[in-house]
């Protein structure tokens, strides 16, 4: 467990350099056990550049091809050069973008999406609610703050179990 844990780091590092060879970031690498077998999943995400993202701003397709190529060569490469394998698994790498609904992880997200449709989970109740949705207003004095409708939450950031933007069409 602990010689995975070592060997996820060194693919974090080695999709960190591709990803920034690019201009981009690493969001998540995650490994997960899948009904298809291990898959090695990269999310990659462009630096939050302090402006409000236009839709072909976002991460592409292109993007993901060319990370995936090279961090396959890499971790081949790697393989051959340490005599056992990235994982001393069989996994399939997966690289992606963040998607439309992404996850909110920390106060700069809240800020960088200030203006979209967001859902948010506390991990105790506010007021008798732990469930919120509404549009980000962004963060003041440590709390998210959400308009729903008429109503305003200001979410504490330390309550927050989880977050994701809302899909809008």
């Amino acid at each position: 467990m602990a010689r995975d844990h070592e060997r996820i780091g060194r693919i974090r590092q080695a999709a960190e350099r591709v990803a920034g060879s690019y201009g981009l970031e690493i969001f998540d690498v995650q490994l997960r056990r899948e009904s298809i077998g291990n898959v090695l999943r990269i999310v990659i995400d462009r630096p939050d550049r302090g402006v409000v993202e236009a839709p072909e701003d976002a991460v592409g397709i292109e993007d993901c091809q060319r990370v995936s190529r090279d961090l396959s060569a890499i971790l081949d490469v790697e393989e051959e050069e340490l005599g056992e394998a990235s994982l001393a698994q069989q996994y399939t790498l997966e690289v992606s973008s963040p998607g439309l609904d992404r996850r909110l992880r920390h106060e700069p997200d809240y800020r960088r999406f200030a203006g979209r449709l967001a859902k948010v989970v506390t991990s105790e109740p506010l007021d008798g609610q732990s469930a919120f949705a509404g549009r980000l207003r962004g963060v003041e004095h440590g709390h998210v703050v959400l308009d729903e409708g008429r109503k305003t939450h200001r979410v504490p950031l330390a309550l927050i179990k989880r977050a994701q933007l809302a899909v809008e069409f």
